[in-house]
């Protein structure tokens, strides 16, 4: 049996991006097992994915460990790979196509160039649109990128919803990656107390930390709900935002959980990015962005979520 690879890396939300994406590479290769190359965060989440038939741990070490390079190399070469599908496109996975896995036939962004396009500008499309352009490069029909299925990630989470909710719930994720603090919008705690004074009691207002938060979040006047000291692991955490009312949330990996489950909810942005380039914005899951962050009125945000809850 022919095997395939596919390599995404993260982070959460681009991982969470790419599951139409590798649900359309296994439709076109239903007769191969089709394996997932990812970090570690992401092993058992994507381990019960039905898309893929196994997942190999990639401890991206330095390039200068030589070492693990060759040890990697050996592993993947004994799976036989007659194509891989990078959906990371980083400069580590141009690495691995020059000197790692340079005999085998590669679907890349480059490849989905057109005659005379620049990379750069290719870069500048939407990231569901990319990874259209590039799996329709290599023949594979694209039914599921714009459309996906994460029902196979829910989980039974009614002990907690029990413990932290007496009903409807807002969820909030004030936070973001510590080399992204930019994302970060920083009045979530007077957003809060905008909403409690406004409906009263009718919504629990919970904040669901990430490993390294838990401290961090008692401070926004919200419930924070973790699983026994812990935090929710990915399972809980997309069975969580699945059933909220609603989420509002910095461009983190929860807010693309959330858009993409089709979740009512507000996701803040500044100049990092726009949300129509990592594909957020839908009929359902709307966004802010304001040049400076902080510039963004707790009003406005305030109105917002007013218009599309009440």
């Amino acid at each position: 049996m022919s095997n395939i690879l596919i390599i995404k890396h993260g982070s959460l939300g681009d991982l969470i991006q790419a599951n139409g994406a590798i649900n359309d590479i296994k439709n076109s290769f239903k007769n191969s097992k089709v394996i997932l190359l990812t970090t570690s965060p992401y092993i058992k989440l994507m381990s019960e994915c039905p898309y893929i038939d196994g997942v190999i741990e990639d401890r991206r070490l330095p390039r200068w460990n030589i070492f693990y390079l060759i040890k990697l190399k050996k592993l993947l070469l004994r799976y036989n790979f007659i194509k891989i599908f990078d959906l990371q496109n980083s400069s580590r996975t141009n690495f691995y196509k020059k000197f790692i896995l340079n005999k085998i036939e590669w679907s890349t962004s480059e490849s989905a160039l057109l005659p005379n396009q620049k990379k750069k500008d290719f870069d500048k499309e939407p990231v569901l649109e990319r990874m259209r352009l590039q799996l329709n490069m290599s023949n594979v029909p694209t039914n599921y990128i714009f459309n996906f299925d994460l029902s196979w990630a829910l989980k039974d989470l009614s002990r907690l919803l029990k413990q932290y909710t007496n009903g409807e719930f807002i969820l909030i994720f004030p936070f973001s990656s510590n080399k992204h603090i930019n994302k970060r919008w920083p009045y979530f705690k007077e957003l809060v107390t905008r909403i409690k004074k406004h409906y009263k009691n009718k919504y629990s207002i919970l904040v669901a930390p990430g490993p390294g938060e838990i401290i961090e979040a008692k401070n926004f006047n919200a419930k924070v709900i973790i699983d026994e000291d812990r935090p929710l692991n990915l399972n809980q955490l997309i069975t969580l935002i699945n059933n909220a009312k609603y989420i509002i949330s910095n461009d983190t990996g929860p807010a693309h959980i959330a858009s993409h489950l089709k979740k009512k909810g507000l996701v803040l942005f500044g100049s990092h990015t726009s949300p129509k380039k990592v594909s957020i914005e839908n009929n359902y899951f709307k966004s802010l962005q304001s040049k400076n962050l902080p510039d963004l009125k707790v009003q406005e945000v305030f109105n917002e979520i007013k218009n599309n809850l009440d």
